[in-house]
């Protein structure tokens, strides 16, 4: 018995040894930040509020949870009181947002889980606002590291795809991204944490759920048992060549850059004396500065701009969607919002 409870306490210690080290690693937390917490009330979110509970004190942070009511499932109030209980009890303020995500999505013509994360993310930035906060704490974890990553090979992918979900993106960190969801359900029995299961999660309709229950489970019977951890070294791996890869296509930005406000304009000869590689990634840096994000530029389109800067033929232009426009002319590459 006394054995069990040294194991069972090792192996908090152990959990909550590892998220330290991740929040240490990526500099995720610091003195007195407030963190806007997304809770669900599922293993992953409960787990991750519990130990910011605990790194509370040390880190003298202030923690506020934020919880979104879908309206998909019949068990969806009984999910919002569980989380709502649990903040009372420890004197945490709760934040709740309902929507019909469903009924949204239908009306713009877009996915559930598209809509559902709209949602969230716009509910988090407005909670983070409201407290004066300024970080959002995600319960992403290894296993949802190594879905997004299998996802994006199905879907078609570039290098970028395979980095995952990144551990600290702005605002948003992620402190349980290096722990397995194994680890957390093993972590909630230990601490006596009761979380609610989500039944949408056992829905095969959904593709990260089939991802999830059939392809995960059957490369891992017939391939590889550590497959998880093993697609978690491969991201990692990326995430590393790519922020060297950043780092030569900023170099090669500020080489070539002739103006940088209303339009991102650079020098072709420069250009074109360029590996492919940093010129694609100069076009998409080019169309981050201008619209905030790549959207809408395909491999096809990269192709199709780097044909025309080779041609170097000047008062050429073309549209690769309708609102940008990249152009040729006075031996400049002028790339603009349409």
């Amino acid at each position: 018995m006394l054995k069990n409870i040294l194991f069972n306490l090792k192996g908090i210690e152990m959990l909550l040894e590892k998220v330290e080290k991740t929040i240490e690693k990526f500099n995720m937390i610091n003195e007195g930040d407030r963190i806007v917490v997304g809770v669900s009330g599922g293993p992953d979110s409960m787990t991750l509020l519990n130990i910011l509970l605990k790194l509370k004190e040390k880190y003298k942070i202030t923690v506020y949870v934020a919880h979104i009511n879908h309206m998909i499932r019949e068990n969806a109030k009984l999910d919002e009181e569980y989380v709502k209980t649990f903040c009372k009890n420890n004197n945490i303020e709760f934040f709740v947002k309902k929507e019909k995500v469903s009924e949204l999505a239908q009306k713009e013509k877009k996915s559930v889980e598209e809509k559902g994360r709209e949602i969230r993310y716009s509910f988090f930035e407005e909670i983070l606002n409201k407290t004066e906060s300024n970080k959002i704490a995600i319960a992403h974890n290894m296993n949802d590291n190594c879905e997004t990553v299998l996802m994006n090979l199905i879907r078609g992918t570039g290098i970028s795809g395979l980095k995952g979900i990144e551990p600290k993106r702005e605002k948003y960190i992620r402190p349980l991204i290096e722990c397995s969801r194994k680890e957390i359900e093993e972590y909630c029995e230990e601490n006596n944490i009761n979380p609610r299961h989500d039944e949408s999660n056992d829905d095969n309709t959904y593709t990260r759920n089939r991802i999830r229950n059939i392809v995960i489970p059957y490369l891992q019977k017939e391939f590889n048992p550590n497959i998880v951890k093993g697609i978690n070294r491969l991201s990692d791996i990326v995430k590393e060549e790519q922020i060297y890869l950043e780092k030569q296509v900023k170099k090669a930005y500020d080489e070539i850059v002739i103006n940088q406000e209303e339009k991102i304009v650079y020098d072709l000869k420069k250009f074109n004396s360029m590996d492919v590689v940093i010129q694609k990634n100069l076009i998409l840096l080019a169309v981050e500065k201008l619209f905030g994000d790549t959207k809408g530029i395909e491999k096809i389109n990269l192709e199709d701009i780097i044909k025309l800067c080779n041609n170097n033929i000047g008062n050429k232009f073309l549209k690769p969607n309708q609102k940008t426009r990249v152009e040729i002319k006075d031996k400049k590459i002028i790339i603009s919002k349409e």
